[in-house]
């Protein structure tokens, strides 16, 4: 792959939100995947996970492996893998710069700056607990208004998050996943939302935004018609479906 062809803004676009670039730039200095991980606090498959993630992003290897030698073989970042770190460094120094003129407490700023994304609903949230059992985490998420909701992870994705109960992160969703109804439904599983209606589209199946307690907004589909502004609403996510994002 050429210089004009390795898709840097899809490998370094969440660079602020995980390890993924710090466990590469880790096995850059160290020569190792097993040291990368270590250093980084993470497991042996967390980094792989996220070295595979970026391969997969750049649409080229950035890490090979070197097979033999007194140390019985380690890693080195392919010249595409130093193409990647070069351009961090200097994306990494730009932002700062931007985040300077930023007024001081301006999250909406900082939120701008940090993530670009096609998901409509995003919440400021705190992490609560964090329940791992087997390969998952499941994580919960505290909102403004004293509601929570719940994330299902894999625990490498919360190891590369470094996800800590008090942490701010946001609760991003798809509306596409949000199922929006007007009364309680026992079949439903999931994180369960009430607002109150604030715009709806008149035919089944269509668009519903709600308003909940805290003032945040929720977009999603409902399988009714005749929606009224000010009507309660139950809004249900499944929690595979809620991801998390870091701001720095």
């Amino acid at each position: 792959m050429n210089k004009q062809t390795l898709p840097l803004d899809e490998v370094l676009g969440f660079q602020a939100v995980d390890k993924r670039i710090d466990i590469l730039r880790r096995v850059g200095q160290a020569g190792s995947i097993s040291e990368a991980a270590r250093a980084a606090g993470v497991s042996y498959k967390a980094a792989w996970q996220a070295l595979e993630t970026l391969a997969n992003l750049a649409g080229t290897a950035l890490v090979e492996k070197a097979v033999g030698g007194s140390g019985g073989g380690g890693a080195t970042l392919t010249p595409a893998g130093q193409r990647v770190l070069d351009a961090a460094d200097e994306m990494a120094r730009a932002r700062r710069r931007i985040l300077e003129s930023v007024k001081q407490g301006d999250a909406s700023g900082r939120a701008a700056l940090a993530l670009r994304t096609s998901m409509r609903n995003q919440f400021p949230c705190t992490v609560g607990t964090i329940a791992r059992r087997q390969g998952q985490a499941r994580v919960q998420l505290l909102l403004a208004d004293g509601a929570s909701l719940h994330a299902r992870i894999t625990r490498e994705s919360a190891q590369l998050l470094g996800l800590k109960t008090g942490m701010d992160v946001l609760a991003l969703c798809k509306a596409t996943a949000v199922k929006v109804a007007r009364s309680s439904d026992a079949q439903r599983s999931g994180n369960e939302l009430a607002g109150e209606v604030v715009r709806a589209s008149r035919v089944a199946g269509g668009e519903v935004t709600l308003r909940m307690p805290g003032g945040v907004q929720l977009v999603g589909f409902g399988d009714e018609a005749s929606w009224k502004a000010g009507q309660r609403a139950l809004a249900w996510i499944d929690e595979a479906s809620v991801v998390i994002g870091i701001l720095h």
